[in-house]
């Protein structure tokens, strides 16, 4: 549904302001009239958001300088279109960006065409201004929404990207291997003006030396031993789009001074070659390395450190922001899902040990922990002791609280399947604070917002943000309840009947075995039990106090 925008008239002459206001009611328009002197306090009362005026329509300003209030309107709202009416005091070399935003000039002698004309083309100026201001706003948040987190270290990232990704400077990405460079890499190329061009990685460690100038550059027919044939480089091939140089720590020092060129002249020779090619990348580069130190130590070029660190991003490694990784393990599952490559769950007690584990390999130890989970448990749900040794970090204390939740629960599971189940159930109250205290805000099976960090500058879906909290902890209490509907409603502190709605609203109906059926039938026939028992119990507190003493 469109937002209602209005007309802001600004006129010193209360008649003609007036006349104006009717003449623009009468084609349809919503109007906010004011003097020159106090337009700011009308219009602010008037509208919740200066983006809900969609133009100025301005004439006869005797009490403000014409060209002080096009700045002050300018200054309250930068997408502003100007309509002036009649002859304006405004000097002949107009400041580009006003002068812009004035739309039309109209005669004192208004006439209907004219008038539609000039709210149209300010209508078009308002729409576009808005949309390109709200592909700016989001970009910060949906843009990289590859970059999985909500982490203080991950937003962070987010916002530096937004900052410089739909700019031409060289940006150099830093960060231990495995922390997704070149995630940000391609999120800074999808997200600007070279986005339909190509994008282009180069592994500079992983390519030996005397060939990576060919494989930068190209070669002749004839340049080396080995070269049938004219082959053209990467250099080339990224022309007009982005050249990813990814550890570029690892290039030799020959190699950076031939780039070093390349960078400074934005043209090259292919190897064997005598013509110049004239290069326009964008050029991203990335190393797990300490720069500064290897040009101490005499291994980096600093003329080649400083052409390539205009815009430095630091990856956080995944200890540093431990409250990402349920999330981290939501986004892995669901593209091995999407892949086909089988699927697995992990409950609370097993994720809560997982965010306290070091991560010397950050997020692609993690995948390849999930992919191994995936293939020793299909379909399966991991509990505690289901994970390697060296990621079970939970206190003897807390282990054993597991082990007697588990205990509890299969002794009333009919079933061995139901057991099995249970079994892997791990109690997670009193485990959040440990958590937190290992790894930063954050809680233990999901991630809810803290503090206000979340919420984008844009704004959100406030319902479907909480319909996908509600669903993903639905979904958390039925693993840790091994699929017992009972069990999980009493874990979510709801009836049974209540949680069976909301499966049914999500669509997360799932198939039981008769044992399984017949012990949620038997923990609810308990549930109401008790439910009965505590409604006698307040209905007998309540009895008039004379027909107890006459019992």
């Amino acid at each position: 549904m469109a937002e209602e925008t209005k007309v802001l008239l600004i006129n010193d002459n209360d008649a003609t302001r007036h006349d104006l206001e009717t003449v623009l009611s009468f084609v349809g328009e919503q109007v906010v009239s004011a003097s020159s002197a106090n337009w700011h306090s009308t219009i602010t009362e008037a509208v919740s958001k200066p983006q809900q005026v969609c133009l100025a329509l301005i004439n006869d300003c005797q009490q403000l300088d014409t060209l002080q209030l096009l700045k002050d309107l300018h200054a309250w709202e930068p997408g502003l279109p100007f309509v002036l009416i009649g002859e304006q005091q405004l000097p002949e070399q107009l400041d580009a960006d006003l002068q812009s935003r004035i739309t039309a000039t109209l005669s004192e002698a208004l006439t209907h065409q004219p008038l539609l004309d000039a709210i149209h083309k300010s209508k078009l100026f308002h729409e576009h201004y808005n949309r390109l201001r709200d592909f700016g706003g989001v970009r910060d948040y949906n843009m990289f929404r590859s970059l999985v987190g909500r982490s203080d270290p991950i937003q962070r990232v987010r916002h530096m990207m937004g900052q410089v990704a739909n700019t031409e400077v060289s940006v150099l990405i830093t960060g231990e291997s495995g922390t997704g460079k070149e995630v940000v890499a391609r999120n800074l190329h999808l997200n600007s003006a070279r986005a339909d061009k190509p994008f282009v990685p180069i592994n500079c460690g992983a390519i030996p030396r005397e060939l990576l100038e060919s494989e930068l550059f190209g070669h002749e027919k004839g340049a080396f031993t080995g070269a049938i044939s004219s082959r053209v480089g990467r250099f080339e091939l990224a022309d007009g789009g982005t050249l990813f140089l990814d550890e570029i720590g690892d290039m030799p020092l020959t190699m950076q001074v031939k780039l070093l060129r390349v960078l400074q002249e934005r043209s090259f020779e292919r190897v064997g070659g005598v013509k110049t090619i004239q290069t326009d990348v964008r050029i991203l580069a990335a190393t797990h390395k300490d720069l500064e130190k290897m040009i101490d130590e005499g291994e980096f070029r600093q003329d080649l450190f400083y052409r390539i660190n205009v815009f430095p991003i630091e990856m956080p490694s995944l200890r540093e922001r431990a409250t990402d990784v349920p999330l981290l393990l939501n986004e892995l599952i669901t593209a091995m899902e999407a892949e086909g490559r089988g699927s697995v769950r992990f409950n609370s007690g097993a994720i809560a040990s997982l965010c306290r584990h070091n991560w010397p390999g950050n997020v692609r130890e993690l995948a390849n922990l999930v992919e191994r989970m995936a293939i020793l448990y299909p379909h399966g749900i991991v509990g505690l002791e289901d994970l390697p040794k060296k990621f079970l970090h939970l206190s003897d204390q807390e282990i054993n609280e597991a082990s007697l939740s588990a205990t509890s629960l299969s002794q009333n599971s009919p079933s061995e399947n139901s057991s099995t189940a249970a079994q892997s159930v791990v109690p997670i109250q009193g485990l959040s604070s440990s958590v937190s205290s290992s790894s930063g805000s954050g809680s233990l099976g999901f991630l809810p917002p803290d503090g206000g960090s979340l919420l984008p500058l844009h704004g959100l879906d406030l319902k479907e943000y909480l319909a996908n909290l509600e669903k993903d902890l639905i979904e958390q209490a039925l693993d840790d309840s091994g699929g017992v509907v009972a069990r999980a409603a009493d874990r979510l502190h709801i009836r049974r009947t209540t949680l069976v709605e909301k499966m049914r609203k999500y669509q997360l109906q799932r198939r039981q075995t008769e044992a399984e059926v017949g012990a949620e039938s038997e923990s609810e026939s308990k549930l109401e039990s008790e439910d009965q028992q505590k409604a006698d119990a307040a209905s007998s507190s309540h009895e008039d106090p004379d027909q107890a003493a006459s019992a």
